[in-house]
């Protein structure tokens, strides 16, 4: 035996080597070029358009995030609860469709998009290349809606709508690695940018008609639930009726829509149902420091049973100095780039149902998706006119930017 012993040796540090070699393999494949792109959620279509993140904007190809239909209707038609919750999405958030496209994040190396669908009532991981499901994750109740993705990119948190609950998955393999309670109907996410902290926005009933402000009760329990995004123990509890109540504006709703902090992180600025404006709300004191009251438009009715899930407004983003905000007027049928110092707004750019707002690869556009109009428009940040628009698929809402492989034009099925 101890002859062999050297011959042995060499044998393991040559399979030792070759081991080591592998990570190094593997780290150059997975660091494929990439390109910085905009994925743009046809909610009612169920697809998902990708296009340039800057410049024209053109689109480069087109992702199918159904492909498992056929198989889901039939899970849905097979029972009973889920079918009477698929149709009451399609016949109320829905306005008669249903939600296939809500939110979506790529991973970080640019192989896979990551969608929230909320009449499957699940999150479903997509290969680029191919189009095929890599992984799926029904949610907790009836129905998915708002995601968030951590600075590295390496988990995606999810609101479960029905179910008052938001998971937090890893992005890879869909495997879930926390969740927590939230308050009634759980909508936006936000991590702060160090990644320690996950914010939800609850936002209550949005789909009843009792929407006189006498009736705000109704809506349920509305408050910003914060986590710790390593235990997803809750820190804090924000219920903005009593920071609107505290400047006297009882009567207007507490349900926080889309919300942007500022880049240092020391105010908020978010939006609320049924209000035309929105509001900025300084952390370090705890208070609403500004409010904000855009122009109504005159051919917009009064009627608060007429707006789309209780959202006057809904679309908010910030350019990355922090110098202005940009707002899509949803009911109101513009988008405005508010100067943040002055609060003063520019143009109001006619947009159809502006549906959400974020800002372009080179951070000098604000791009709203027109969900009446199947179309994003860029808006210049500097001059608060409209550049230009390019068609998408029916009903955009969510727009994110993300990355896919730089030769990529769409999945080859």
């Amino acid at each position: 035996m101890p002859a062999f012993r050297p011959r042995l040796l060499c044998c393991v540090a040559a399979a030792l080597a070759l081991t080591a070699g592998a990570p190094a393999t593997a780290a150059r494949a997975e660091a494929d070029p990439l390109r910085e792109v905009l994925f743009v959620g046809n909610n009612w279509d169920g697809t998902a358009d990708v296009i340039a993140s800057s410049g024209d904007f053109a689109r480069i190809g087109r992702i199918d995030v159904v492909p498992d239909k056929q198989q889901r209707l039939a899970e849905i038609n097979a029972d009973p609860v889920k079918w009477v919750y698929f149709m009451a999405i399609r016949n109320s958030v829905g306005e008669g469709h249903d939600q296939f496209a809500d939110d979506m994040y790529s991973t970080p190396d640019g192989r896979s998009v990551v969608v929230s669908r909320p009449s499957f009532a699940d999150v479903v991981s997509i290969d680029l290349a191919t189009g095929k499901l890599n992984w799926r994750f029904p949610v907790a109740g009836y129905r998915a809606d708002h995601m968030a993705v951590s600075p590295d990119g390496t988990r995606v948190a999810v609101s479960a709508s029905t179910a008052n609950t938001v998971h937090v998955l890893d992005i890879t393999s869909g495997r879930e690695l926390g969740s927590f309670a939230t308050g009634d109907k759980p909508h936006e996410n936000i991590f702060t940018k160090d990644g320690k902290y996950l914010w939800n926005m609850a936002i209550g009933d949005v789909n009843t008609a009792l929407d006189a402000p006498w009736l705000d009760w109704t809506k349920g329990d509305r408050h910003i639930t914060v986590v710790d995004a390593t235990t997803y123990q809750p820190v804090k509890v924000i219920d903005m009726r009593q920071r609107l109540d505290a400047i006297g504006l009882k009567d207007y709703s507490d349900a926080v829509r889309p919300a942007v902090f500022s880049p240092d992180e020391s105010k908020l600025y978010f939006q609320v149902s049924f209000f035309n404006g929105f509001f900025e709300y300084d952390l370090a004191t705890d208070r609403i420091t500004r409010t904000k009251t855009l122009p109504k438009n005159p051919a917009t009715g009064d009627d608060r049973t007429t707006f789309v899930n209780d959202s006057r407004h809904h679309g908010l983003s910030m350019k990355p100095d922090g110098s202005k905000l940009c707002v899509a007027g949803t009911m109101d049928d513009y988008a405005t780039v508010v100067d943040r110092a002055t609060l003063q707004e520019g143009p109001l750019v006619p947009a159809s149902k502006p549906y959400w707002a974020t800002v372009s690869g080179d951070g000098r556009d604000c791009v709203i998706s027109e969900s009446g109009a199947d179309q994003v428009t860029a808006i210049d940040f500097a001059t608060g006119r409209k550049r230009l628009s390019v068609p998408v698929g029916d009903h955009p809402q969510r727009v994110r930017l993300g990355h896919v492989s730089a030769d990529w034009s769409g999945p080859s099925s």
